[in-house]
């Protein structure tokens, strides 16, 4: 009984598998007619300073607290042979001095004994160096009476071994600046900067800095080059900076203040980052803002990779998880002032107040902004009030500029419909949408935006990735399952582009030693960098946007689901192809037919698959390679194109058009 039971079920379970596997979807691409034209800015990139994303991170200074502006002046820096309660007659010790008039503080080291005193910086988490590179220091230094001969700088190993070294002599009585160079002779993840004295006596130090000279094009105390080329492989339509909950602050006076941000570096103030004490699990109290990246690099970096620049800034709201800080109504006016400067630092002639100062700091060229956040992810009436205010002004003077409001941080609930309830009101042209979900809740919302208005307001996805346990959770992870029902859904945004002009994940980087949020798009440490397998999904949708939307349905409907399948076409102009995304998100694979109607195809295309077997694969430092594109040449077939989509995997077939 038992065995006729058993192989009664072995041959249903056969036959239902025979029956799974010989279905074959069918769908129908319509070439013959243009939906909507994909906007440029289809899918960019958010950046927000969280996770040591640029201090530590993109910013490729190796220097934490150059200049001793921490709350506690030398965290950073370590003096191994000085006691605090000694009179360190054998070494020497180092004490901050503070200036009252401007507020800023320098390092005053009193050397008793040369042979005895080290003074070194740990570096953010460490200096990544590499053997052969060349890195430039640069210090200022007050020589008091003379008295030291020589400062010697070195590179040391996690082992106190010298790997680099140069020397200054400090000529000057008065604050003076100096530059050495130092070349590395080993590669080391974990290096620090040590400095040490001939001679005896007090001397000031301050802007102690060290920059690899092979930085993103080559500029002075620029951008680490490997995290940039990251960006610059996206083919971003825009870059949206510098953040979300770090324009808002915690308070209103530790907002982020984009004219601090710009002018000389060396006056830009030292202020610590909002994410420092934001999360219990991972407290970072060296986590600070020098502004070495400002507004200024933020623009030329959108320029350099591309993108369009997207400043969002603070309406005048803290942050509501935090105080909650509200700017009366009537107190606006450097609010929104600060708003209309910036439009005038972008885009103002070299004549006006802010375009001169753009062009002082080597651009006098206007960086042709044309979108202006205001807020970040406010919600309630408080938030609308001050959204109008905002609007009347910058219209009035700006018509053109395209402001970017919010809807608050959640894709649904009673704020985010009130939100959107107001800004239809208000004619808004485009609203940020947030939204950090399951996995399931962005294969199940593919669908999302096909009920929208197509007469506004129109859609920016500024901040979306999946979570594989929940939201602000440190045990999520990049993995696959993860980057694959992103790319459903995604999916549903370009079949939307009628309604979805901007689109991007978030985070966007972190650092493996110094994180504070989890999932992120790029993972680096101090000498390597990798995309996520989310990174490649955003990746492939990016450099395949195309130029024209086309419908792509199975019988009649679009495909958001059915059979755990997703798809959506286009165009593109400009290399004559048809371009079509298909997500398979079943444990098995799928067959799919493509019926292309109304396009004269040629006998060649390209196929790009993304996929993975375990739905919690994941990229690592180990295997930054495991889930990355594979692209191989496809040959068109007359009549309809017959595709096999594996389990779990995101395809990207290009075919060519006569």
């Amino acid at each position: 009984m038992k065995n006729n039971i058993l192989r009664t079920f072995t041959i249903c379970m056969l036959l239902s598998s025979f029956y799974v596997n010989a279905q074959k979807t069918i769908l129908e691409v319509d070439a013959t007619k243009t939906i909507t034209k994909i906007q440029p800015t289809m899918f960019g990139l958010f950046f927000e300073d969280i996770n040591f994303a640029a201090d530590g991170g993109l910013y490729a200074e190796l220097i934490k607290n150059r200049s001793f502006e921490f709350d506690k002046p030398l965290m950073g820096w370590e003096q191994p042979n000085t006691k605090r309660s000694s009179l360190n007659k054998e070494s020497g010790s180092a004490a901050p001095v503070k200036i009252e008039a401007d507020n800023t503080v320098f390092c005053r080291v009193e050397i008793n004994n040369a042979k005895g005193y080290a003074l070194i910086n740990e570096g953010f988490r460490g200096m990544g160096v590499k053997k052969d590179a060349k890195y430039n220091l640069s210090l200022k230094a007050a020589n008091h009476n003379s008295a030291i001969q020589k400062i010697i700088v070195q590179l040391i190993d996690k082992d106190q071994k010298v790997i680099g070294e140069t020397s200054i002599v400090p000529k000057s009585e008065e604050w003076a600046n100096y530059t050495a160079s130092i070349t590395a002779t080993q590669t080391e993840a974990k290096a620090k900067l040590k400095i040490t004295f001939e001679g005896t006596g007090t001397i000031d130090l301050d802007m102690i800095s060290l920059f690899p000279e092979d930085t993103w094009k080559n500029r002075k105390n620029g951008l680490r080059k490997d995290l940039v080329q990251l960006l610059y492989d996206m083919k971003p339509g825009f870059l949206r900076f510098p953040g979300g909950c770090i324009v808002e602050g915690r308070t209103l006076s530790d907002r982020y203040q984009w004219k601090k941000s710009v002018g000389n570096v060396d006056d830009r103030e030292t202020k610590m980052n909002r994410w420092n004490v934001e999360f219990n699990h991972k407290q970072t109290p060296d986590y600070f803002q020098s502004f070495g990246l400002g507004f200024f690099e933020y623009f030329q970096l959108s320029e350099d990779i591309g993108a369009e620049p997207l400043p969002i800034l603070s309406c005048g709201m803290a942050c509501q998880y935090n105080t909650g800080e509200l700017a009366a109504i009537n107190e606006l006016d450097p609010y929104v002032q600060d708003a209309l400067d910036l439009i005038e630092f972008a885009n103002g002639a070299v004549t006006s107040a802010w375009g001169k100062i753009r062009s002082d700091m080597g651009h006098p060229k206007p960086f042709n902004l044309k979108y202006i956040g205001v807020g970040n992810e406010q919600w309630g009436p408080d938030y609308i009030d001050r959204y109008k205010v905002f609007e009347k002004a910058i219209k009035a003077k700006y018509p053109n500029i395209i402001i970017v409001s919010g809807s608050g941080p959640s894709p649904a609930g009673e704020h985010f419909d009130f939100a959107m309830q107001e800004l239809k009101k208000l004619n808004a042209e485009l609203v940020d949408e947030h939204y950090y979900e399951s996995p399931k809740w962005f294969r199940e919302n593919a669908g999302r935006y096909d009920k929208y208005d197509r007469k506004g307001p129109k859609i920016f996805a500024g901040e979306y990735a999946a979570q594989s346990v929940s939201g602000a959770n440190p045990n999520n992870r990049n993995n696959w399952e993860c980057a694959f029902s992103e790319a459903a859904f995604m999916t549903g945004l370009e079949r939307n582009a009628e309604v979805v002009h901007l689109t991007s994940y978030a985070p966007l980087m972190a650092h493996e030693d110094a994180w504070q949020w989890t999932p992120d798009m790029i993972w680096f440490n101090n000498l390597q960098s990798y995309g996520s397998a989310n990174y490649y999904v955003q990746q492939l949708f990016s450099t395949n946007k195309g130029t024209d939307l086309l419908s792509i349905t199975k019988d009649g409907k679009a495909l958001t689901g059915q059979n755990s399948l997703y798809a959506s076409a286009v165009k593109d102009a400009n290399s004559k192809e048809i371009i079509v995304k298909l997500v398979n998100t079943a444990e098995s694979a799928q067959d799919v037919s493509l019926d292309l109607k109304g396009a004269k195809l040629g006998s060649k295309g390209t196929i790009i698959r993304l996929e993975s077997p375990n739905t919690q694969d994941e990229n690592t430092f180990a295997d930054p390679k495991k889930i990355t594109p594979k692209q191989s040449e496809y040959k068109i077939t007359k009549g309809n194109q017959q595709l096999n989509l594996p389990a779990y995997s995101v395809t990207v077939l290009k075919l060519k058009m006569n």
